[in-house]
């Protein structure tokens, strides 16, 4: 490694490393966490660990002059290779496949001075060394912005994106200029305490909550406990962030889950009503949240033409990028 080189070693606390709940050293290895690590002995739900492990999200951002950048990546529990999106001044400028086991990628940038985001995979594990920039005058991190926290499902982490940085949340923060924590957990999106803890420990401007596939899935709560439920998660968020912007959204629609009860007793349909209950009744003490019907993000209609009726695929979440980006940045 050359002389002129700066790392970016990974922290919570790095003005560089975004959307990690925390980070844990591993062998020399950084690995990031969407959840508080402290607390995961008390989540008692090892399925969500292992989404919370994931890199969805996290990403590596610079204002720099360099002409290139260096990234040690160790890349696991995944069937196959995945892949890292770089962006420079928003535009996808390399998409690298990240294969499984250890490697050090290297990217190439444009001449200039420019906005440069790493983005890690979305999916599988991937531990991180610091980040090398080479032939660097001007390192900086990006301007401040407003931060904003997804809380989901799998819609919302997005495996079936193109690429990391083709997530509809990552689509969203781009375009609006927001630091993005990605909480969306594929299949485990049951309102559980630690992801409440992580929402209310990350300073926030913007909060977000696509709340229900997963609870109609897994028959978490019934027709007699989903709307308490909801109301008890959804009024902890807002104490924990009284001045936040806080959107909850309803399931995008599903076709064959749109009539059809789940084990606990509840449609698609339900959900979506008990939802608006909530936040109606919340609304009249004086939460101020804001109400996304889902089927207006993606309507039954269009989620027909999905390969299994419920998630997006590349094209889908783009759809999705583009119509919460007018949605969400309605509120600012």
């Amino acid at each position: 490694m050359s002389d002129d080189a700066q790392m970016l070693e990974p922290s919570v606390s790095s003005p560089h490393w975004r959307g990690a709940v925390g980070w844990l050293p591993d062998g020399g290895w950084w690995r990031p966490w969407r959840l508080p690590p402290e607390r995961a002995d008390r989540a008692h739900a090892e399925p969500l660990l292992f989404p919370a492990r994931m890199a969805a999200g996290v990403r590596a951002e610079l204002r720099t002059d360099a002409a290139r950048l260096t990234l040690p990546v160790l890349f696991d529990e995944c069937e196959s290779s995945w892949p890292l999106d770089v962006t420079v001044d928003g535009e996808l400028h390399a998409r690298v496949a990240v294969a499984l086991g250890q490697q050090v990628l290297e990217i190439d940038l444009p001449a200039g001075e420019h906005d440069v985001v790493v983005w890690l995979p979305q999916m599988g594990r991937s531990a991180v060394g610091g980040l090398g920039v080479y032939g660097a005058q001007v390192l900086r991190p990006l301007a401040p912005r407003l931060r904003w926290t997804a809380y989901g499902s799998s819609i919302t982490q997005c495996t079936a994106a193109a690429g990391p940085s083709e997530t509809w949340p990552a689509i969203v923060s781009q375009r609006l200029g927001w630091d993005l924590t990605c909480l969306g957990f594929g299949g485990q999106c049951h309102l559980d305490p630690i992801a409440e803890h992580a929402i209310a420990q990350t300073p926030a401007e913007v909060i977000s909550l696509c709340l229900g596939i997963n609870i109609h899935g897994g028959a978490t709560f019934s027709d007699r406990t989903f709307a308490p439920q909801v109301s008890g998660f959804v009024e902890r968020v807002r104490g924990a962030h009284p001045q936040a912007r806080l959107v909850v959204m309803t399931p995008i629609g599903s076709p064959p889950r749109e009539t059809t009860p789940s084990a606990g007793g509840l449609s698609l349909v339900q959900m979506r009503e008990a939802i608006g209950e909530v936040v109606g009744a919340l609304n009249e003490h004086g939460a101020q949240i804001v109400l996304v019907d889902g089927l207006d993000i993606i309507s039954v209609t269009e989620a027909d033409r999905f390969e299994d009726k419920l998630h997006p695929g590349p094209d889908g979440y783009r759809l999705m990028g583009e119509r919460l980006t007018a949605t969400l940045g309605g509120l600012v």
